[in-house]
């Protein structure tokens, strides 16, 4: 049975929505977190091999042949574990294993009118906010000699994907960080979800109690002390027109303001 567990509460501060009302948001740089500065982290499905009884592997087996268990991610800036989600199979979609740990008690807590940055393997919802498809995205696309955004979608892709790839690092930098994470063991699959939830409880006492990080040389982000309560949650995910025009509004918003600074 999958384990979830809400590993690190989402410090917040108050912040302003698109509209201009009160909201807490999470401190964060704005030049990687987008616009209005309500991202509150980033999330990622990952694999991670187990070793499961013969009957199970039909199960497990990913796209790729592996058999694993698919392990749903979340952190933010400072690449602190927000919540993790493991034992869903790998066979399993990257939308339910989500759908599943927003359904759990004590699942992952995102508050109304803040959002998570998510790759396509996502929806764009109320909540999670994903590139525009078919535009250049990843951050090699944007290197020194590439051509400059030449539309707001261009724009907010190029910004999406440096405030989404602190999940990959931090993804990266749990699974560097346990070796028993990147191969099969022989322990019973309950044990191994547990290992997993272990590993990553672990990372983050690393993260808050050591001032430099041996695997990290690159982080100089501060977090806010006040405490995330009496806040609305979002506790279903579907797709919205209000959500698809925010988007759009805020893809259009970044671009136009920095075409007049250029």
């Amino acid at each position: 049975m999958p384990t979830g567990c809400l590993l690190y509460p989402t410090r917040t501060r108050f912040g302003r929505r698109p509209d201009g009302s009160e909201n807490r948001v999470q401190c964060t740089d704005p030049e990687f977190w987008i616009g209005s500065g309500l991202g509150i982290g980033a999330l990622d499905g990952t694999y991670i091999k187990v070793k499961v009884n013969e009957s199970d592997k039909p199960r497990y087996r990913t796209r790729k042949g592996d058999i694993a268990v698919n392990v749903l991610v979340a952190c933010d800036m400072d690449k602190k574990l927000t919540y993790l989600l493991s034992g869903w199979e790998g066979s399993a979609a990257d939308s339910r294993v989500l759908r599943d740990a927003l359904n759990r008690p004590n699942g992952l807590k995102v508050p109304q009118g803040t959002y998570y940055f998510c790759d396509n393997g996502y929806a764009n919802e109320d909540g999670f906010l994903t590139p525009f498809k078919g535009i250049r995205y990843h951050l090699k696309d944007w290197g020194e000699r590439s051509l400059t955004p030449q539309h707001h979608h261009e724009y907010f892709n190029m910004y999406h994907s440096k405030a989404r790839n602190v999940i990959e690092r931090t993804i990266g930098l749990l699974k560097t960080r346990w070796a028993v994470l990147q191969s099969q063991t022989f322990y019973s699959i309950t044990t191994q979800n547990r290992i997993i939830m272990a590993c990553a409880l672990l990372h983050n006492f690393i993260r808050s109690e050591m001032l430099v990080d041996p695997l990290d040389h690159c982080l100089d982000d501060t977090n806010s002390d006040d405490e995330d309560n009496d806040i609305d949650l979002i506790e279903t995910i579907e797709s919205s027109q209000a959500w698809t025009n925010f988007r759009d509004n805020l893809a259009s918003s970044m671009f136009n303001e920095w075409r007049d600074v250029r």
